[in-house]
């Protein structure tokens, strides 16, 4: 019986996330000489010749325009938990989904709309005690300001919060208050 391997995260060369590869593919682009390894699990794949680890991230040598190949956001409940790191932006603790609620930062009752930059994660107390009020107005400081997301977050965001493996947190980090901020090319030759 085949064990099932697990995936690789591939990085642009900025170190942001652009998806998540097979392992098999991963050995293809290493091969190629089209991406470094950054990070590796404990597997390993053994050939008539050599035995190599699985690598668990890598990056590409080369950059990727995202603005080309990137589509457009949808807009859904999961992707805004995920773009708000499962975090309500009021009181900036974290929760588990079914105890966050979105929250428009300019009511529905005052001509705010359903849209990226006006609404944020929040828990249901802190939802609550905003009411139909900005959040001014309660007396609430938005963690972030919401901005339409530049990545998918919900393929990263949510696999982080299930099952994303632990080597890949600290590259999938979303905000830099995160005790692991995202790395840059400068962190990385250090």
């Amino acid at each position: 019986m085949e064990r099932h391997l697990p995936n690789t995260l591939l990085l642009n060369a900025g170190f942001e996330p652009l998806r998540i590869v097979s392992w098999q593919r991963a050995f293809a682009l290493i091969f190629q000489e089209k991406v470094e390894i950054l990070e590796e699990y404990g597997f390993i794949v053994a050939t008539v010749s050599r035995h190599y680890n699985i690598p668990a991230v890598i990056r590409l040598n080369r950059w990727v325009n995202l603005k080309r190949t990137s589509p457009i956001i949808r807009f859904s409940r999961a992707n805004l938990y995920a773009r708000d790191n499962y975090r309500c932006q009021y009181c900036h603790k974290y929760f588990p989904e079914r105890e966050l609620t979105l929250d428009h930062v300019l009511p529905v009752v005052r001509g705010g709309k359903k849209t990226w930059d006006n609404i944020l994660t929040a828990c249901i107390r802190c939802n609550q005690r905003k009411g139909h009020r900005t959040p001014e107005e309660a007396g609430l400081k938005p963690l972030n300001r919401p901005v339409a997301p530049r990545w998918l977050p919900g393929m990263v965001g949510s696999m982080r919060m299930r099952s994303a493996p632990e080597i890949w947190a600290r590259y999938l980090r979303l905000y830099s208050d995160d005790p692991f901020p995202p790395l840059r090319a400068a962190d990385h030759e250090a």
